[in-house]
């Protein structure tokens, strides 16, 4: 159950619908964990409510925590965005700072894992909520994956394309420079070939949106990814 030996994982947003049956073939599909998260109307309800659908299955299952208010119990790990690139203190350390003083005493930290996201498509709704800097030359962004892991020591350097393919070449050169610290990717994975391109320099892969505009699509992610590990 290790987030470190990940492959693969399917991103659900708690603020969109998904039907029972496409849910069902989602979590039996042989990904690796259902992580559950969104941009924005994500709720305490609406979180409760798809982890619940999902438990059943039996999966790891993850919360990436937005908003502080929709903080549920019963998820194996809690991933923690810090927004890199932001031009924001709020998405850096600031909600971080404002949801440790109100519950750090109650903290479990083994399930709490810090995410160094990068974001790099500026017309994303993570980007302009954020306030990231995303024109950024790609010495800019080895220099963030090394802060992370060599600065921070954060174990999940996390490239967020967010509805465009991004540049494979760019994530090459940032898996060069990490050793320890894991590379996630997401952003544009809608296809097998996608999918088996984007895990040739990630560690893991996110697949999201996908899932909601061909389900067919969704599942050939997982099967390229079971066929390129094989």
């Amino acid at each position: 159950m290790d987030f470190k030996t990940w492959q693969h994982v399917f991103k659900l947003d708690p603020a969109k619908e998904i039907r029972d049956e496409h849910l069902e073939r989602i979590c039996k599909s042989g990904t690796d964990a259902i992580l559950i998260g969104g941009s924005d109307n994500v709720t305490l309800d609406n979180v409760l409510y798809l982890a619940e659908r999902v438990q059943r299955y039996q999966l790891p299952m993850v919360l990436e925590v937005s908003t502080i208010d929709s903080v549920a119990l019963g998820f194996d790990y809690y991933f923690i965005p810090t927004v890199l690139n932001s031009n924001n203190p709020l998405w850096v350390k600031g909600l971080h700072h404002q949801a440790i003083r109100e519950y750090g005493e109650f903290l479990d930290w083994d399930e709490l894992v810090p995410e160094g996201y990068c974001i790099l498509n500026a017309d994303c709704k993570a980007a302009k909520l954020t306030e990231a800097k995303t024109d950024l030359k790609a010495e800019d962004v080895l220099a963030y994956a090394r802060l992370a892991e060599h600065f921070f020591r954060l174990p999940i350097f996390y490239m967020e394309y967010s509805g465009v393919f991004g540049d494979m070449g760019l994530v090459k050169k940032v898996k060069s420079v990490l050793t320890e610290t894991r590379l996630f990717y997401g952003g544009g994975i809608n296809s097998a070939d996608t999918a088996r391109k984007a895990l040739t320099f990630a560690d893991t892969i996110v697949v999201g949106n996908i899932i909601y505009e061909n389900i067919e699509k969704a599942i050939e992610t997982v099967e390229a990814v079971a066929e390129t590990a094989g």
